[in-house]
């Protein structure tokens, strides 16, 4: 009986310690990357047993949020500049390196799609853009409609969101027949048309281990396993272009 105690108090004891050591990574995230962190959220959760606290919204808006002090300790950005500024304004440690490679999309639901950036000659009202002040996919979405030189006939018509999801939503909702979104949030969508990526600039986006997560084992665990085979196939799987991995 002693030696069953004793048993059960070593299992008990055991139980305890893995729960104490599981840690929790508070993460910024750009929001064209939801549905892919939440995937890698459940993923690194299954593998170490640890947590990611996932907050997210627009590239610019996120680093705003950093620079004000807030409590992340990993920035998944959308473009490869801020995590760059980070480092060089000592909010980040380390070196960035790009996760993954992002596409542009003109989506609508109404609007067939098949003659590509000719319908932007198409009759219809509102065209959806993400802010380009913050999100790197608004910037791109400018700069595919300078290349096909549509830019000064579309600023009547655009509709700013704060960020991808929210452009996403215009167009889902009806407040806009047409929107320039991430190619990631199409899913099982078949009515898009992939913007080629010659007409705007690479959309790289960088991760960087903030200042905050400098000395904690477990955001640092995160950013290995965002390196990783594992992570890389979810975020592929997802439509985003993967970097070399000698680019670690």
């Amino acid at each position: 009986m002693k030696v069953m105690l004793a048993l059960v108090s070593g299992l008990v004891f055991w139980g305890l310690a893995g729960a104490a050591s599981a840690g929790t990574v508070t993460v910024a995230v750009a929001a064209n990357f939801t549905a892919t962190a939440e995937r890698l959220a459940t993923a690194f959760a299954a593998r170490t047993g640890d947590r990611l606290v996932l907050s997210f919204g627009s590239t610019g808006g996120l680093y705003a949020q950093i620079s004000q002090g807030a409590p992340f300790e990993v920035f998944l950005a959308a473009d490869d500049v801020l995590p760059a500024k980070a480092i060089a304004e000592g909010l980040a440690v380390g070196d960035a390196f790009t996760y993954a490679v992002g596409a542009l999309a003109l989506y609508s639901k109404t609007l067939d799609l098949s003659a590509g950036a000719g319908l932007l000659d198409a009759n219809f009202e509102r065209l959806a853009i993400a802010d380009p002040a913050t999100a790197p996919y608004g910037r791109a979405a400018v700069e595919t409609l300078m290349a096909l030189r549509k830019y000064e006939a579309m600023v009547p018509k655009l509709v700013t969101g704060e960020n991808i999801s929210q452009t996403l939503q215009f167009v889902e909702s009806g407040n806009a027949e047409l929107g320039f979104v991430a190619m990631s949030q199409m899913g099982a969508q078949k009515n898009f048309w992939r913007v080629p990526a010659a007409l705007h600039q690479p959309i790289r986006q960088d991760a960087v281990l903030l200042e905050r997560g400098e000395n904690d084992p477990f955001a640092r665990a995160f950013m290995d396993f965002l390196r990783g085979s594992e992570a890389r196939a979810i975020i592929g799987a997802d439509g985003y272009g993967l970097p070399d991995p000698v680019e670690r």
